[in-house]
């Protein structure tokens, strides 16, 4: 029997930190500062600052490169993520004006859904090209402005959503699936694909696409309230990516779920850097490693109290502790021994009458 694999880590997802100023400007010393810090990968946005997604889905000579200057530095990728070509592939026209600047100045003020589908085809193919086996991002949201039943919402129109969603996204996962790729959807507030009931929803439009996968983030399902390692028991053959992210929920007599709109800081429910959260991240790391979970932790470092700088420096360490290397064999088979099936009949009581 093949030992199990232990978690690919610690990564670290580069979109909060990218910026103007070296390093968070280009993708060598990015790289470097991540490998600095102790992380073995990266998870890239399709940022222009990190990678020229034409010439990735193009050329395998410049993804060797790519990955190339990832080595130089001493870290691998770990998956592109699309999130910003994901949000925009559905956008309810009640959110357009604030998801606008998410593309590129010529298509504002315009259609940017067949844009951004093309995006996430040309990563599906860049991803195989760079030797990546997942893509990450969101799902965008049609039915989102709906999500509170009041008033009633008419029949029919959360079914006509998701149809709708699955219809935008199935070239998408099929251009995966022609490309060995998976697609793992962030289940986010904000998206049509949330948690557990939404995505399999989706799941169900696209009559169960192979390349349909969830990005386990246990932040958003903190938010949420939901059960966030029961979810891990019933979707874990579709988990193909996992964020490390820390929240936690502290309800007041003035504020719940929703937080009654007030800022980061002051919400009942927000995200927290590593440690200082709320997440049972021993418990995680132990289910998925019991499910044999083998791919790579990768922090995504959000919090409205902690520097970035800070929460990325004790990222590593943190996520280095919980990875979990998989027992190659039963803690006691000291005890074992080898038993015929006449003993083990005998020791059931099964033993035959002896003949007369």
């Amino acid at each position: 029997m093949t030992a199990p694999k232990a978690m690919k880590g610690p990564a670290i997802f580069l979109a909060q930190f990218g910026g103007d100023t070296a390093p968070f400007d280009a993708l060598a010393p990015i790289a470097k500062w991540a490998a600095d810090l102790g992380y073995k990968g990266i998870q890239v946005p399709c940022d222009p600052r990190f990678i020229d997604l034409d010439r990735a889905a193009t050329s395998q000579t410049y993804c060797d490169e790519i990955n190339g200057v990832c080595a130089d530095a001493g870290v691998a990728i770990t998956e592109l993520s699309t999130h910003i070509q994901g949000q925009l592939v559905a956008v309810h026209p009640a959110f357009a004006p604030q998801f606008d600047a998410f593309a590129p100045s010529h298509l504002r003020g315009k259609a940017q859904a067949e844009w951004a589908a093309g995006e996430c085809i040309k990563a599906a193919k860049a991803s195989r090209n760079l030797g990546l086996s997942v893509q990450v991002g969101f799902s965008g949201a049609l039915a989102w402005p709906y999500l509170y039943p009041w008033p009633q919402r008419p029949a029919g129109l959360v079914e006509e959503a998701f149809d709708e969603l699955a219809r935008r996204w199935t070239p998408v996962l099929n251009a995966c699936d022609e490309n060995g790729v998976d697609y793992a959807y962030e289940l986010h507030p904000g998206e049509d694909l949330m948690d557990g009931a939404s995505f399999e929803r989706f799941l169900e439009a696209t009559d169960h696409h192979p390349r349909v996968g969830i990005a386990y983030d246990p932040s958003h399902f903190v938010l949420q309230q939901l059960d966030y390692l029961a979810f891990i028991d019933l979707y874990h053959d579709r988990i193909k990516a996992f964020h490390v992210k820390d929240a936690e929920f502290n309800p007041t007599g003035r504020q719940g779920v929703y937080s009654g709109f007030s800022p980061w800081a002051e919400r009942a429910g927000r995200f927290r850097s590593l440690g200082d959260g709320q997440v049972n991240f021993a418990a995680i790391f132990s289910k998925l490693a019991q499910y044999g979970y083998e791919s790579w932790a990768v922090l995504e470092w959000e919090c409205a109290i902690k520097s970035p700088a800070q929460g990325a420096a004790e990222g590593a360490p943190f996520i280095r502790r919980h990875i979990i290397e998989p027992t190659p064999r039963a803690f006691d088979d000291f005890a074992s021994a080898d038993t015929s099936r006449d003993e083990l009949r005998r020791m059931l009581g099964l033993q035959e009458e002896p003949a007369e």
